[in-house]
């Protein structure tokens, strides 16, 4: 049986990986969006392209990682890339070779990327700080 990739659920799953609120996420996709109607669309198996693409622009992330991202096949690299090395000697410690797995190192950007969001939130916040103690100093 072929699994069908659930675009909305992979929206939702990457929204959060970077901490975005569906509030957030409404606001930047227009006056006719809101929260409600976001979590709706992580509803849906399927998602129209154009919003996709938007999603996409808006969230930095490739639409085809909403398009094709599918958990199961996530999973099943990680169970093949991982091997059990019990040997005779028992020194299954030392007869390991991990593999680098490049789900990981995305999850380490998507991580790198909320971080570096982080820091340009609190750097606007202290323009919009210094902004308003400019125009309450100017008024007095």
């Amino acid at each position: 049986m072929e699994q069908k990739i659930h675009q909305g659920r992979n929206v939702k799953r990457f929204r959060e990986m970077l901490g975005v609120k569906q509030e957030a996420l409404a606001l930047d996709l227009g006056d006719e969006w809101n929260q409600k109607k976001v979590s709706l669309l992580e509803q849906k198996d399927v998602i129209e392209e154009a919003i996709l693409q938007k999603i996409s622009e808006i969230l930095h992330i490739p639409v085809e990682a909403f398009q094709n991202f599918d958990e199961e096949q996530a999973i099943n690299i990680i169970s093949n890339t991982v091997h059990n090395s019990d040997n005779a000697s028992g020194n299954s410690l030392f007869s390991y070779y991990p593999t680098v797995n490049p789900i990981e190192k995305w999850i380490e950007a998507l991580e790198e990327i909320k971080r570096l969001n982080a820091e340009l939130l609190k750097a606007k916040d202290e323009q919009i700080r210094l902004m308003e103690k400019l125009i309450e100093n100017n008024k007095a």
